[in-house]
């Protein structure tokens, strides 16, 4: 079987869950991966997944590109269709998604019922599900659609050992902040980072890709020598490493919150745009703040005012925190 769910980083963490069910249900089954160049660190050396096909859908979208693009796209065609799947599952319900799903050629193609950008066109089975329910539990009335029994709920990560030198840097004893997002309407100000991790007495490592780094380095400027950057300066494994090793994880919405979750590190994350019921953090044991105003979630990828995530200050996350971890992590 094909699973379609290329991006974004914390969308494949949501579908972790859905591989551990179909592997358990379908236990001999060949499993093959479509995933983004970038992100295929999450899945690599799976024990679950036989095969990735790493697409770089990014650099499709640059006209500059457009010959090499062509012939990417034409060769993953004819080499998924050499696979004769006996079915492939639409995780993604995009344009892109539905046009590899149906370039396959089987027989058996499920997707969501109300998939986007037409993409609904090329399944053969269409579920049906509700858009208000959290993406780990839509990603698995697919797998219910298919007949496996979805509980209990568990991310299967791949082993992984860690590099020492990374390791080797790390606090005895620290949390993690994670100050990057795709939109920028979803990043709470860096000052406000900084000044939390001077309101705490456990140091902080703040992590991040390479577009993070000037963020990450405004946070360590706000924050009295109590923040280590190590944005941009591990791979994705490292990265969860280190998440793993935290006591706690503050974000705003994105893949290192979802990762956080599902590896069971308390999280608070910081929403404005986005709705949590849809995209929070997954599980118990982690905490959700928002600005009390009538526009959010309005899901935008830009605005002009933001007070969605500049009314919510460093101290009243710090309460947050206070309230959830006093039993291990005093507050200033």
């Amino acid at each position: 079987m094909l699973v379609v769910k290329p991006s974004s980083l914390g969308d494949v963490v949501h579908s972790l869950p859905f591989l551990n069910v179909i592997k358990s249900y379908f236990f001999n089954s060949e499993i093959h991966w479509v995933i983004a160049k970038g992100i295929e660190g999450l899945l690599e050396g799976h024990p679950m997944i036989d095969k990735l096909w790493i697409i770089g859908k990014d650099d499709w979208k640059k006209l500059s590109n457009v010959k090499r693009t062509i012939s990417e796209i034409r060769n993953l065609w004819k080499d998924l269709k050499k696979e004769k799947f006996d079915f492939v599952i639409d995780l993604q319900g995009l344009l892109r998604s539905g046009l590899i799903t149906v370039a396959t050629g089987s027989r058996v193609r499920v997707g969501f019922g109300e998939a986007r950008e037409g993409s609904k066109l090329f399944y053969t089975h269409r579920v049906k599900t509700a858009r208000d329910i959290h993406a780990v539990e839509r990603n698995l009335k697919v797998a219910e659609f298919l007949g496996c029994d979805t509980s209990p709920v568990f991310f299967p990560f791949p082993l992984y050992y860690p590099n020492p030198s990374i390791m080797s840097a790390l606090p005895d004893n620290y949390g993690v902040f994670a100050p990057g997002a795709r939109w920028e309407t979803k990043k709470w100000p860096a000052e406000r980072f900084g000044r939390l991790a001077s309101l705490l007495t456990v140091p902080v490592v703040i992590i991040g890709n390479k577009s993070d780094k000037v963020i990450a380095e405004e946070i360590v400027n706000s924050a009295k020598g109590e923040a280590l950057s190590l944005a941009g300066e591990t791979s994705l494994k490292e990265l969860m490493e280190v998440i793993k090793r935290a006591r706690f994880v503050v974000s705003n919405d994105s893949g290192p919150m979802h990762i956080a979750a599902a590896l069971g590190i308390p999280v608070f994350a910081i929403f404005g745009p986005t709705d949590p019921v849809r995209t929070g953090p997954y599980g118990k044991g982690h905490t959700v703040i928002r600005a009390d105003v009538s526009c959010s979630p309005c899901l935008k990828k830009t605005c002009e005012d933001l007070k969605c995530m500049r009314s919510i200050s460093a101290e009243r996350v710090c309460e947050a925190m206070s309230l959830r971890l006093s039993s291990y992590l005093p507050v200033q």
